[in-house]
């Protein structure tokens, strides 16, 4: 199988398990214990660090100044609805509003993503009851996978590999004894994922 926007490579997690390159017994499932691990990472991070193209979202403001979005490389349109309904007939300037956090965060290979909106000038988000009132157009997800995602796939995955040799969930080494193995995120990949987790009220 091939992988299916993951944070690493094949050639990464086997170099990570000291598999030489021409040893490809393995590689259909070491393929999909890089796509298994980088999921993992999405649902404990609430958020994907791929590029998920172009495409057409609805949020649903909870006030007039600032509107949450979801990951985005890019925005070319925001629109709102005036007489809140689905009719979006507000177009916005890109004047009218500034992309957030202000000057991106550089993390590993690029700057963060604009994950929220705020209005200026005199435009504001219309509000009523959790209605999705403002419809924004652009690139979603990440443009560039940070370096502490890309080596917490390397270690999820290589640890997910290594279960197959503990069917009962425990892996006996010479060195460390008994280790248990299981398809939990591994800690020290929590550690390496915490900053990048997803903190919003979902209420």
């Amino acid at each position: 199988m091939a992988i299916s926007n993951g944070y690493c490579t094949l050639a990464e997690v086997k170099a990570a398990l000291r598999i030489p390159n021409a040893d490809t017994v393995d590689d259909t499932i070491l393929e999909g214990n890089v796509e298994a691990a980088s999921r993992l990472i999405d649902g404990y991070t609430m958020r994907s660090f791929y590029n998920a193209g172009t495409a057409v979202r609805y949020f649903a403001p909870d006030n007039a100044i600032y509107l949450p979005i979801d990951d985005a490389i890019s925005i070319s349109e925001v629109a709102t609805s005036s007489d809140i309904d689905t009719t979006y007939d507000v177009i916005w300037a890109s004047t009218d509003y500034q992309k957030e956090p202000l000057n991106g965060r550089v993390d590993g290979l690029g700057g963060w993503p604009t994950t929220g909106i705020r209005a200026i000038d005199n435009y504001d988000f219309y509000v009523n009851n959790g209605q999705a009132l403002a419809r924004v157009t652009g690139v979603w997800g990440w443009s560039a996978v940070p370096i502490a995602i890309k080596q917490a796939t390397i270690i999820q995955a290589s640890r997910i590999f290594k279960r197959l040799d503990s069917p009962l969930g425990v892996l006996s080494s010479p060195d460390m004894g008994f280790i248990r193995v299981g398809h939990k995120l591994d800690p020290d990949v929590q550690m390496l994922v915490s900053s990048y987790r997803l903190m919003r009220n979902l209420a």
